[in-house]
């Protein structure tokens, strides 16, 4: 379980056996986890199966690849980290399982100081779990939800997030990780269960 408060930005360096491995540049959060622990990274829930000095190494499912957009990085692409909550965490963002429900393009990218807004296009399978100034995670960042319209969504980036995560390069055509709220996802599931 992790909250969207990104850690730091790592860097991608690249695929081992096939696409089965990949390795990310960690800084000194490697020194913070071992074989066997969780880390987010761009919000996918990965488990670290060996540490090369401050290089981490993640296993990659193919289910993982087709998903997300993981599979797609190249050497020296940027992405957030994120280390599990503890029982001493503060629940700063909200709560992120690290199961990413699809990948979305970025739509428009706008400089709305003293941050940055962007419109996301959002599949319409997703579009019952956003409401606004609801939460959702964007390759693991917790945001809240500015706007929702019918076929997108638009977030803004405050400074420290633009500062602390890769979200401020995201250009029009980028496609990012996308995990919507899990308590509106059990609440919709319920009620659509559960019609009165």
């Amino acid at each position: 379980m992790f909250t969207g408060i990104i850690a730091r930005a790592g860097v991608f360096k690249g695929f081992k056996q096939g696409r089965q491995e990949m390795a990310v540049e960690a800084g000194e959060l490697a020194g913070r986890v071992e074989a066997g622990d969780s880390v987010a990274v761009d919000g996918a829930c990965l488990t670290v199966v060996r540490k090369e000095k401050t290089v981490l190494v993640f296993n990659l499912s193919q289910e993982t690849v087709r998903k997300t957009t993981l599979g797609s990085l190249r050497p020296g692409d940027g992405v957030n980290l994120e280390l599990p909550v503890t029982t001493e965490t503060f629940l700063s963002g909200h709560l992120v399982t690290g199961h990413i429900d699809g990948t979305a393009r970025i739509l428009r990218a706008a400089e709305k100081r003293p941050g940055r807004r962007l419109e996301i296009a959002l599949a319409a399978e997703l579009r019952p779990y956003l409401v606004p100034k609801g939460s959702v995670a964007v390759n693991g960042a917790s945001l809240t939800v500015a706007e929702v319209k019918s076929s997108s969504f638009e977030v803004e980036l405050i400074p420290l997030t633009l500062e602390r995560t890769t979200l401020g390069r995201l250009r029009p055509g980028d496609s990012v990780n996308i995990e919507c709220d899990i308590l509106g996802k059990y609440v919709y599931n319920y009620l659509s269960r559960n019609p009165r």
